[in-house]
């Protein structure tokens, strides 16, 4: 459990399980969903980790959207919608913030972020973004573009699957960014499978099977199983791919 701290911008969510009429419905039939009673947040990095399919983008959306942010990313100043397929969970969710507001703020998620990029370009804010569109550089480029332009610091940032248009030196770059704007007053909370962005050490990692885990960075499965294949990437092949 982290020591509380009422300065930071989030300090926790609760599942508000009165308000849920049934847990037999997405996304309440996500065991993640269903298991989840109080999550804590670390007040600088907090991790979420786990599995495709557990539930780790539905439950940083709905902690986003029940912050005020934009349902497909962005500030809180986004109004667009594309396709509004997110989900009831932020209706249930309780937020437990700290005594100081964020100056800052900014949900991405990679999945809808060609629409994020788009809206920037309709609304003609393409100088905070680096004075270039996003739309003109290839997709690591913007990622990179938006993270060292626009997060101004004394900010929330909630980012989910941030290094999927990142190599693995520009994930290192990512690293360096988040410590340089934590070290200026902003919190995080990154959902990610690389074991490279959820290195960072001042932080508390969630490891999300049935049930949300604090765990160690090397105990994790995806540092885990990155650690045995890169040692010994033969013998992993061989065992894949035998006949």
């Amino acid at each position: 459990m982290n020591p509380i701290n009422f300065n930071q911008y989030l300090r926790k969510i609760e599942l508000r399980k009165e308000k849920i009429d049934s847990f037999s419905r997405y996304p309440y039939c996500l065991p993640a969903v269903k298991n989840l009673s109080t999550l804590e947040f670390h007040p600088k990095v907090t991790y979420i980790v786990g599995e495709n399919g557990t539930g780790k983008s539905t439950i940083l959306e709905a902690i986003a959207i029940a912050y005020g942010f934009n349902p497909e990313g962005g500030s809180k100043n986004f109004n667009f919608s594309t396709n509004n397929t997110h989900s009831e969970l932020w209706e249930r969710l309780k937020l437990v913030k700290g005594v100081k507001k964020p100056e800052d703020g900014f949900f991405l998620r990679a999945e809808s972020f060609y629409n994020v990029a788009t809206n920037i370009d309709e609304i003609d804010a393409v100088r905070s973004y680096g004075g270039i569109s996003l739309h003109s550089q290839s997709h690591g480029e913007s990622f990179l573009s938006l993270i060292m332009n626009r997060f101004k610091g004394n900010g929330l940032y909630i980012l989910d699957e941030p290094e999927a248009a990142l190599s693995p030196y520009r994930q290192m770059t990512l690293i360096s960014r988040i410590h340089d704007l934590v070290k200026n007053n902003s919190q995080f909370i990154i959902a990610t499978h690389s074991p490279i962005v959820m290195a960072y050490p001042d932080s508390i990692l969630y490891e999300l099977t049935d049930d949300f885990k604090a765990v160690n960075y090397q105990d994790t499965e995806h540092y885990k199983i990155m650690k045995s294949f890169v040692g010994n990437p033969k013998k992993i092949m061989d065992i894949l791919i035998a006949e």
